[in-house]
């Protein structure tokens, strides 16, 4: 049950912020059917995260794309943005959320309609060659043909990061800045354990931010930084945040 009494002060910050940034993890795409990587009933509960280290894509990489084929474009690809997704966007579209930084590399902000999204891991929706840079789409592959080659011959790979790679610098520069300037930040379904991505409310929270967070249980967040916590799940809690901001019915077009 959501507490009314926080989600009206949630709600009273949001609308006297002048710069209000969200910043979402895992649990935020989970009621998409998108499971989390770590946790009980993680992908790496089920995987070995070894298929997606750098190098041994290089050295396996048909092994290694058996597994993204099958997690990224065969499961997840069928995943569609939830009421949480959906309430950023309607809240950037109404002027309250200057914008979204990402731990996901579901595309599923941009599906619900965000323009302002910074994805600190990338974005399993693109594609690149690996040798001449070229850019795909899901759609321009062959998943019946591993691993899928470009025109030029060189190997294709998914546009997210992989371990031993590094943080995309436009990213993380346009989070950095974000982080710095907001002065409410709402934290949707992240554990806040993963690195450097996790340090994004903390600096935030340096420069003076309140911070929102929405997640039914607790993080590393939760008892150092966290000012208001919504505990329930994301959908639930992001949908009625919105009608209490702005009085409306959250409208959701089906994607």
């Amino acid at each position: 049950m959501i507490d009314q009494s926080l989600l009206q002060q949630a709600a009273a910050l949001i609308k006297g912020s002048d710069f209000t940034i969200a910043f979402t993890g895992a649990g935020i795409s989970v009621e998409s059917g998108v499971p989390p990587f770590r946790g009980e009933h993680g992908i790496w509960s089920k995987y070995d995260p070894r298929t997606l280290e750098l190098g041994y894509f290089y050295e396996y990489p048909y092994e290694s794309w058996l597994v993204i084929r099958e997690l990224f474009y065969n499961f997840f690809g069928n995943a569609k943005a939830n009421p949480a997704h959906h309430a950023l966007s309607a809240m950037e579209k109404k002027g309250f959320l200057k914008s979204i930084i990402t731990q996901n590399i579901d595309n599923l902000h941009q599906q619900a309609g965000s323009s302002e999204v910074y994805e600190f891991h990338g974005n399993s929706q693109k594609l690149i060659c690996l040798q001449c840079n070229n850019h795909f789409i899901p759609a321009d592959i062959d998943f019946d043909n591993l691993p899928p080659r470009c025109s030029c011959g060189g190997l294709i790979k998914p546009d997210f990061i992989f371990f031993g790679e590094n943080i995309p610098m436009e990213a993380y520069h346009r989070s950095v800045e974000a982080a710095g300037r907001a002065d409410v930040v709402i934290v949707i379904g992240s554990t806040g354990e993963v690195m450097p991505a996790a340090q994004m409310p903390y600096l935030a929270k340096q420069n003076g931010a309140t911070i929102i967070e929405v997640n039914p249980g607790t993080s590393k967040f939760t008892p150092v930084i966290t000012d208001i916590h919504l505990q329930d799940k994301a959908g639930d809690t992001m949908e009625s945040l919105y009608e209490t901001l702005t009085g409306e019915k959250l409208i959701i077009i089906p994607t």
